[in-house]
């Protein structure tokens, strides 16, 4: 919203144009002569105006001499106030001023004033609406307000300039055609997605208490008694269709809305879409879609209690016949106030990429785990989601960062603790055919296809898993495709993942030697903790072409030999909690040929109490000695 209104005062001579400014400023008409213009007055937020906006008067002489000074003023203003007080200066206004105003490609708000009121006879104004100002209104769609001013009785002096300033603050243009007789679409839509956010059950009604919430939030006042009913009753006049015991439904709150602009409160929708983050283009404001939110080097972001609690609410609210899983309709309807599925999930063909149920849906688990990596791997798509599926702190000062909390840095190589997070990453990495696409389905409890297909791009697949212990993680797979080279180069990506899965056939007998290249060619994969595991299990094992065999490699390197695992074995689950415990745990994927920093904690319980026993030993001594 403007913090600065330029009003531009124009008119012909002798319409009381300096009258009516003087009158504004000092709170009283003047009787005595004035200057034929006035100089430029700034009026600090004042009286019954916006209270955050500084308003700039400009007046001006229509004087042909004065010409090129109106015409310049005219192009800095940001609304024109346009003053006639008889009949010709009224047949002026159409034949002369808004013509001009047109030539000049000004693309301005005019508020029509009709002044000098006083010196027309008692009851006429509403006459004169009709016959003077409604034509010239519907001829000129420009003119955003009229309203009939008398200085000398100060009467509408402050009203004019207010909705001088409101026509610039609170614009008509961008909320109603005016020709269509409709809400303008980019305004119909941001009403949509306030309907949709405050309709908290999702059953396509604000009811009272709905309502009233509504009307709380956006003004800061509850509704007196009987309001709610009044409304009602109006709506209902224009959508008769709307079942009003239920509540307001979108066309009734549409339909309100569109009242409010055709009864000239079109600032009472920008208080609305205001409230909801809503900019003077009616796009969201950027600050509120994309807060500031760093994630240091070797953390990671999560959701918090509140961010699993607020996609929980919204997954349970959509799941309408409580199957425990989303369908398209579902989904369809979560999403509605958004752009639609974060594009990141188009690409990895969600929901492919998580848990769903037999028939393809979504389960409350996949919809969880897809968040939990979402917010991994791109926090702040999960940020703006947040924001277009209204999330609210339960500070009102925070921000949709209050979903999400960073977890701590992790270290590198030097004997690493237990990481303090819940969602990790690994790199499953191995030769083409390995099994590495069908362990990614049996991760998600999909049935194999035996039909070989290669991975081209990245692909991934998230899912909880349990470690010993009882605590749950979120697990992220990822298979890179043909652009793993691309990424094993970029350190940035290897420092966001948590693990290397070193995959081979065990049947296949070249398998192998492809890990032992990879680790040759990428010596900073050593960086990383390592699980190796052997798939195909179930089928004959073969003799490796490589100059260990995988145990023996494996023994060389100080680390557990491979897992050997099938996806038509229960067992594989096993894979899994190793792959997540070892991630969780790091310590214990590296070799373990580095022998461990002393605790010095233990090394010093150990010098005392052997301190203790020697001099225990001593004391017995002398006592035996003394004795004898």
């Amino acid at each position: 919203m403007p913090t600065n209104v330029r009003i531009c005062v124009c008119g012909d001579e002798g319409t009381g144009k300096s009258s009516l400014i003087a009158a504004f400023v000092k709170g009283a008409f003047t009787s005595n002569r004035i200057q034929p213009v006035l100089p430029q007055i700034t009026i600090p937020p004042f009286r019954d105006l916006d209270k955050n906006v500084n308003t700039r008067i400009v007046d001006t002489s229509a004087r042909p001499q004065d010409r090129n000074t109106l015409r310049k003023e005219i192009r800095l203003s940001n609304v024109i106030l346009l003053v006639y007080s008889d009949h010709y200066s009224y047949e002026r206004v159409a034949l002369f001023w808004m013509p001009y105003f047109r030539s000049l490609s000004v693309n301005v708000p005019v508020v029509l004033c009709a002044n000098k009121s006083d010196l027309l006879p008692e009851g006429s104004t509403s006459q004169v609406m009709e016959e003077e100002m409604l034509p010239v209104m519907a001829e000129f769609r420009e003119i955003d307000a009229c309203i009939r001013t008398s200085a000398k009785e100060d009467h509408n002096v402050i009203q004019v300039f207010y909705l001088c300033q409101r026509a610039v603050t609170h614009p008509i243009a961008p909320l109603y055609d005016h020709r269509e007789g409709q809400l303008k679409q980019a305004c119909a839509d941001g009403l949509r997605r306030v309907f949709y956010l405050c309709d908290k059950d999702q059953d396509g009604y604000l009811n009272d208490d709905e309502f009233t919430a509504f009307q709380a939030k956006c003004f800061e006042k509850p509704l007196l008694i009987g309001e709610l009913e009044n409304i009602k009753a109006q709506v209902n006049k224009f959508v008769p269709t709307s079942t009003m015991e239920k509540g307001l439904d979108l066309p009734g709150f549409l339909q309100l809305n569109k009242m409010y602009a055709e009864k000239a409160r079109h600032e009472t929708i920008w208080v609305i879409l205001r409230k909801y983050h809503y900019t003077d283009s009616l796009s969201l404001e950027d600050s509120f879609l994309h807060p500031k939110f760093d994630v240091p080097d070797y953390a990671s972001a999560e959701l918090s209690p509140a961010g699993y609690r607020f996609f929980m609410d919204r997954f349970l609210v959509f799941d309408k016949d409580n199957d425990g899983c989303l369908n398209d309709q579902e989904l369809a309807a979560l999403f509605a106030p958004t752009p639609g599925l974060p594009s990141s999930w188009v690409e990895t063909s969600f929901p492919s990429s998580t848990v769903r149920n037999e028939a393809g849906h979504v389960t409350l688990q996949g919809w969880l785990a897809q968040w939990s990596m979402t917010t991994f791997m791109e926090p702040k798509t999960t940020l703006e989601y947040l924001a277009y599926l209204g999330f609210e702190a339960a500070n009102s000062k925070d921000t949709t960062t209050a979903a999400l909390k960073i977890t701590k840095a992790r270290k590198r190589r030097q004997r690493p603790g237990r990481v303090e997070r819940n969602v990790v990453l690994c790199y499953v990495l191995g030769s083409s055919g390995a099994g590495k696409s069908s362990l990614l389905d049996a991760f998600l409890s999909r049935t194999h296809d035996p039909t070989y297909h290669p991975t081209i791009k990245p692909r991934r697949a998230v899912n909880s898993v349990e470690l010993h212990g009882g605590k749950q993680c979120y697990l992220i797979l990822e298979e890179l495709g043909e652009l793993e080279p691309a990424i094993l180069e970029n350190q940035a990506k290897l420092d966001a993942c948590d693990l290397i899965c070193y995959a081979y056939d065990s049947s296949d007998p070249d398998s192998f030697s492809h890990i032992v290249d990879l680790r040759k060619r990428y010596p900073q994969l050593d960086e990383l903790p390592a699980v190796y595991t052997a798939l195909k299990a179930d089928r004959d094992k073969t003799m490796q072409r490589s100059e260990l065999q995988p145990d023996a490699y494996t023994a060389e390197l100080n680390m557990s030999a491979p897992l050997h695992v099938s996806i038509n074995w229960n067992s594989i689950s096993e894979l899994f909690v190793a792959m997540a415990e070892t991630a969780t745990n790091p310590s214990t994927g590296f070799p373990k040929s580095e022998e461990p920093p002393q605790d010095r904690a233990s090394l010093y319980m150990a010098l005392g109490a052997t301190a203790c026993a020697a001099m225990a030993a001593l004391l017995i001594w002398r006592r035996s000695t003394n004795s004898n």
